[in-house]
């Protein structure tokens, strides 16, 4: 989709896409209409009367309005797909049967498998620097309910999440239970990138998979260094390797 033109001046906002602008473009007439309606001076209508005269409803409204002529949202996170059908765009293995699913990036490095059947099925950014690779169970972490179940059921020893959300709320509750983290979004600055570092759960972020399906084992390379989020943009640092490695 074409960006829109943006100001050479050091203090314009960053081009966007059509949409994002048109979103801008309604939220900016919605605080014009109102702050002329209101009569108040700009610092009290800004501090003191807001949330009063601008309300949830009126975000909803233009939110609707952008569904009525048919836009869809992209997701990034399954549980966003669940609980606003309407407003996201359909995604393949919906649901909590993950038996057939798997991420499909078309950048993912794949690999000749191995004498042994390992084989090379993407890569990610490190967020910490471990002294041993981590071997496991991948374990898709993609609703509410699959959250619940582990809760009260416990998560099996030795899961590696495969997440779809850098959010981290999600799996907030049992994120210290994983054995590591694999997560298809986000960069080692994301909140999940944060949650994990203090964990202790070796993580990585902004992966690129192809092939991985739910109880697959997997072999994830924490032994390269971590990318710093500094130059989490750049090259500077390897990306790490994540193997699936046949029974």
């Amino acid at each position: 989709m074409p960006k829109l033109y943006v100001d050479d001046d050091q203090y314009s906002a960053q081009p966007q896409l059509l949409v994002v602008e048109a979103v801008h473009a309604s939220v900016r007439d919605l605080v014009r209409k109102r702050y002329s309606e209101s009569g108040l001076a700009w610092n009290e209508f800004v501090f003191a009367k807001q949330d009063e005269l601008i309300t949830k409803e009126d975000f909803e409204s233009i939110e609707q309005q952008f569904i009525d002529l048919g836009y869809k949202c992209d997701w990034s996170a399954a549980v966003s797909v669940q609980e606003k059908p309407e407003l996201y765009k359909p995604m393949e293995g919906m649901g909590d049967d993950l038996s057939q699913f798997t991420f499909k990036d078309p950048d993912a490095p794949i690999g000749e498998a191995t004498a042994e059947g390992k084989q090379q099925r993407g890569i990610g950014d490190n967020v910490v620097q471990y002294p041993n690779n981590i071997i496991g169970t991948a374990r898709y972490v993609r609703s509410a309910q699959i959250v619940l179940d582990y809760m009260e059921n416990g998560v099996p020893p030795n899961t590696i999440a495969l997440i779809d959300d850098s959010g981290g709320t999600l799996t907030a509750p049992i994120l210290d239970q994983f054995a590591a983290v694999i997560c298809a979004g986000g960069t080692v600055r994301s909140h999940l990138g944060i949650l994990t570092r203090e964990y202790g759960v070796p993580c990585l972020m902004n992966s690129k998979l192809d092939g991985i399906y739910d109880g697959d084992t997997v072999e994830i390379e924490v032994t390269v260094p971590a990318k710093m989020a500094n130059t989490a943009d750049t090259t500077e640092e390897p990306a790490a390797t994540i193997w699936r490695i046949n029974d």
